[in-house]
């Protein structure tokens, strides 16, 4: 891992002298630890259990991201800006898609995804989540509703990573509430006009689909593909974040957009159908917590054992064991109950409150983890070099994401209780 650069030099300027990020104002030091193998977090040899083809291929994305994506990723978060380079290089691991079998895709268990999934967003969240717009989001929404000539038409070339995909659900005023969307779409002869806004839709400034959700005529949603150049759709980038800052999410305006009625995705009729993509995509962001959180512990532990302090490593006294011990126990929780979950996807018991317990419990503790790594590298831990600062940054917005943990609790309590919590009612008389 190189430290971040700064490239602000102008003609006839010197470089001038710049202590080195670990080095306590000296111009040499050690560099930000190295990372190991997935042998650093797997404490209960969950390994054990899957085949030696998900370990070659979590090997194959790990190696992926620490050579290719971690080595450059920090200045372009700090610019805001996404990293396009990385894309045809990402088409040649072959994962978009996930689980989607057929038209090009991968066709992996919910176990090995997940599997992929962790490796992505251990190295970077905002690429997690770009493949998880894309693979989860947009791809899913054709694989699961599309007719068999809407697959063949989209899903290759999105395989392939050619045609990039992005989901237009939340809107302005409906996020936690977004089955009262208020987008809509008007049939007029072969295609149907769509109207109203879109937000926080991420890829959305540059995806050659965007899947937007609307409201028909009869008053049921219905998912349709808009095709990039289309006259009156407009997406402006929102700046400004805080997170995810290489994601480019935008606000989507859509006046009279014209879609082919061949774009209408033929197996939508309400919005129960669009559920089914969100629950394929939270159990995606489930996993992306976890690989958070095992970056953070990663570094904790190797940073742990490098730096010294009154002569002893930081690893050698007893509340910093305490605390890694403590961050191990809840990424151990996080994986048994995890790799659990895939079985029980794998075999068709899919629930959506089994998935938002997981979101619910793993982002939470995945933002403690983080906090505690940041803590526990002191001043470094605000450096994007430790990379530890992005994903404690980033980990706020996947905790937003797909339902906040009251939503995914109040998705569980309905669950348990019988009891429909969402709506606030006033009390009877």
């Amino acid at each position: 891992m190189k430290p971040t650069q700064s490239s602000a030099v102008g003609p006839g300027q010197t470089v001038p002298n710049v202590a080195s990020p670990s080095g306590n104002g000296k111009l040499s030091g050690v560099e930000p630890p190295v990372l190991g193998g997935p042998e650093h977090s797997d404490y209960y040899l969950l390994d054990n259990l899957i085949t030696d083809e998900q370990r070659a291929l979590r090997k194959k994305v790990r190696e992926f991201m620490d050579q290719e994506v971690t080595p450059i990723i920090n200045p372009y978060w700090e610019r805001a800006e996404f990293p396009f380079e990385l894309v045809p290089k990402l088409a040649q691991l072959n994962i978009a898609g996930f689980q989607i079998a057929g038209h090009g895709c991968p066709g992996m268990s919910n176990l090995t995804a997940g599997l992929v999934i962790l490796e992505l967003a251990r190295g970077d969240l905002s690429m997690s989540t770009f493949m998880g717009v894309h693979s989860a989001l947009a791809m899913t929404s054709i694989g699961l509703l599309g007719s068999e000539e809407q697959k063949e038409r989209f899903l290759p070339p999105m395989a392939r990573l050619e045609k990039i995909g992005a989901f237009g659900l939340t809107e302005p005023a409906h996020g936690t509430d977004v089955v009262k969307l208020e987008a809509t779409a008007r049939r007029d002869g072969d295609s149907y006009v769509l109207n109203g806004y879109k937000r926080w839709i991420g890829n959305a400034s540059f995806a050659d689909y965007v899947i937007i959700w609307a409201r028909g005529d009869d008053g049921h949603v219905g998912g349709y593909v808009v095709e990039k150049g289309t006259t009156g759709f407009d997406a402006q980038v929102i700046k400004g974040k805080t997170a995810l800052r290489c994601v480019q999410n935008a606000q989507i305006s859509l006046t009279d957009v014209r879609v082919p009625a061949e774009n209408r995705l033929a197996n939508v009729n309400t919005f129960r159908d669009t559920e089914k993509v969100l629950l394929a995509s939270r159990f995606c962001v489930a996993w992306e917590s976890i690989g958070a959180a095992v970056a953070g512990y990663e570094t904790a532990l190797a940073y742990a054992k490098q730096r010294k302090q009154f002569g002893m490593p930081l690893a050698a006294f007893q509340l910093v064991q305490y605390r890694l011990s403590r961050m191990l126990a809840d990424i151990t929780d996080m994986l048994c109950m995890q790799f659990r979950l895939s079985q029980l996807l794998d075999e068709g018991e899919y629930s959506m409150p089994r998935v938002a317990l997981a979101k619910m419990h793993y982002t939470e503790r995945a933002r403690a983890i983080l906090a505690d790594a940041r803590d526990m590298l002191g001043g470094n831990g605000i450096l994007l070099d430790y990379h530890v600062a992005r994903h404690l940054c980033d980990i706020e917005a996947i905790d937003t994401y797909e339902g906040t943990d009251t939503v995914q609790a109040l998705i569980v309590g309905r669950d348990i209780t019988g009891y429909n919590a969402f709506v606030p009612m006033a009390p009877s008389h």
